[in-house]
Order: structure tokens, then sequence, then C-alpha cells
């Protein structure tokens, strides 16, 4: 098949561990792109930390950002689609942080914010050295994370919740079991992902199929964790790179070669022929 709009994951699908894009990768979208194939973003980032590079990508337009809290046109900036954690909700996840080994980080127009200690050593929540680059880049330090989570309750595209283990992990997820209007995920195994309960990128992903007039069975999608396996599964067609986890790839149609070996541009040569 050769899809009419591809949805993209960054994070160790197209992207490098330095958060850039191989030589070849680019080639095929710019390859396909040129065949009149919509590429568009879809990450569990916010937009404000999507690379520079793909931000300005020629041809690039759209990006499904904060796993489907917002829908964005990067040419003219208008957000197209936007989800924000319901205000109730917000009460009863910091209530539930709290009480566990973890910490907040908390979304704002794209805009993302963590408490300062945090920032200075996310080491202590199992970041490694490429994620700690990642957070003290990208996250914009406050003195009390919960208090600025009540204050903006109203404001707040989507709440990561920064576990320390994974005991703690499967202890949170359990208890936002009982959190009302809220759709959970998780993209590595440090964060558990929180927002509106109509997001999930495979509901960004169907808003812009219809938005641009493609069908469904026209459209592919690529990912590698657990907060991609529903736009694969919605996907016409769903590939996962072979670093994915296991929940990613039981949704796929394919399997792809991992992502530090060009997955993704390899099934664009092989598969869809560009």
């Amino acid at each position: 098949m050769t899809p009419r709009l591809v949805a993209l994951d960054l994070d160790e699908t197209t992207l490098d561990r330095n958060s850039r894009l191989s030589p070849r990768n680019r080639a095929a979208l710019e390859r396909a792109m040129g065949q009149g194939v919509e590429i568009v973003v879809a990450t569990g980032r916010p937009l404000g930390t999507v690379p520079q590079e793909i931000r300005t990508f020629p041809g690039i337009r759209y990006a499904i950002t904060g796993n489907g809290a917002a829908v964005c046109d990067l040419t003219t900036g208008k957000t197209m689609l936007r989800h924000l954690v319901p205000e109730q909700a917000v009460e009863q996840i910091i209530g539930i942080v709290q009480e566990e080994k973890a910490t907040l980080e908390v979304f704002i127009q794209g805009k993302a914010y963590a408490q300062g200690d945090y920032i200075q050593r996310p080491e202590r929540y199992m970041a490694d050295a490429q994620t700690k680059v990642y957070v003290q880049t990208t996250r914009t330090p406050v003195e009390n994370i919960a208090a600025f989570a009540r204050d903006h309750r109203a404001e707040l595209d989507s709440i990561d919740l920064v576990v320390a283990d994974l005991e703690t992990k499967a202890q949170l997820r359990e208890k936002l079991k009982a959190v009302d209007g809220v759709y959970i995920t998780t993209s590595v195994p440090r964060l558990l992902e929180v927002s509106n309960a109509a997001c999930g990128k495979h509901r960004g992903l169907q808003f812009l199929a219809a938005y641009l007039g493609v069908a469904q069975q026209d459209t592919a999608a690529f990912g590698n964790a657990d907060n991609d396996a529903e736009m694969l599964s919605w996907a016409g067609f769903g590939v996962a790179v072979d670093n994915a986890s296991p929940g990613c790839k039981a949704a796929a149609d394919y399997i792809a070669p991992p992502y530090w070996e060009d997955g993704v541009a390899q099934t664009f040569e092989t598969v869809f022929g560009i």
C-alpha cells in the first residue's frame, strides 16, 4: 500500500536517542511528501518540546501533541483541537501523587512545568542521561508543582505522573482508575500520562483524517510504545518498530526494523514503495 496520510511517533520511532532525524529517515519523508503523502507528527510531547527540526520541517503541517490533547497547525500556529484535563480530576490526581513516591509535570498550551528540585535531579525518577538533558532543557521550574497545578486547574492540557520505581507506577495506575473523565497511557517506564477522556493519539489521527478527507484505510501510523497502540490499531496500516513495547507490537500490522536501523525509512522503501 501507499498511504495518503502517515502519522509518526517521534521518540525511539522516527527520531534517534538525541531527538534527531537520521539522514535516511529525512530523505524518506521528503520523498513521501514529494509524492503527495501527508506526514503528521503524533507524539506524547507537548508542542513546545517538539524538536525545532520537526516543527520547521518543510511539508509537515500538522502535529498531534500531548497524546491527542491538542492538534496543531504548525504553519499558522493555530490549535485546531484541544482537550483539557477536567478540573475535578486535577485535585484527585494531586492527592493520589502526594501519597506515593512520585512527582508531577503539568502542561499548559504546549509548555511544560515541573518542580525545581525534580528538574535538577531527574535521575531520582529513573531518568537516564538523555532523558535528564531533555527534562532540564524543556521544563520550566516552579517552587511547588502541586500548588501550581491547583492554581491552573482550568488550563491543563495534560499531566504526567513521574515515578521513582515500577512498583509505585503500578500502585498509581490502580488508584487512577477512580478518577473520572481521564485518559491514562504510558510511553516510557517512568511516566503515567493523564489527559481528558476524549484524548488518545488515535482520536487525533481520526480527527485529522476526517479534516483532510482521507479514508481510514488510506492512513498509516508508526509507533513504539503503549501510547501508540490504539493509533496503530485504528490506522489502515499500523507499524511498530522492533524496539516497541509488547502492547504496541500486538496492535501492529507490520513490525519494522528498530529505530536505530531507520525502521521508518525502511518501511517507506520496502512496503510503501517510496
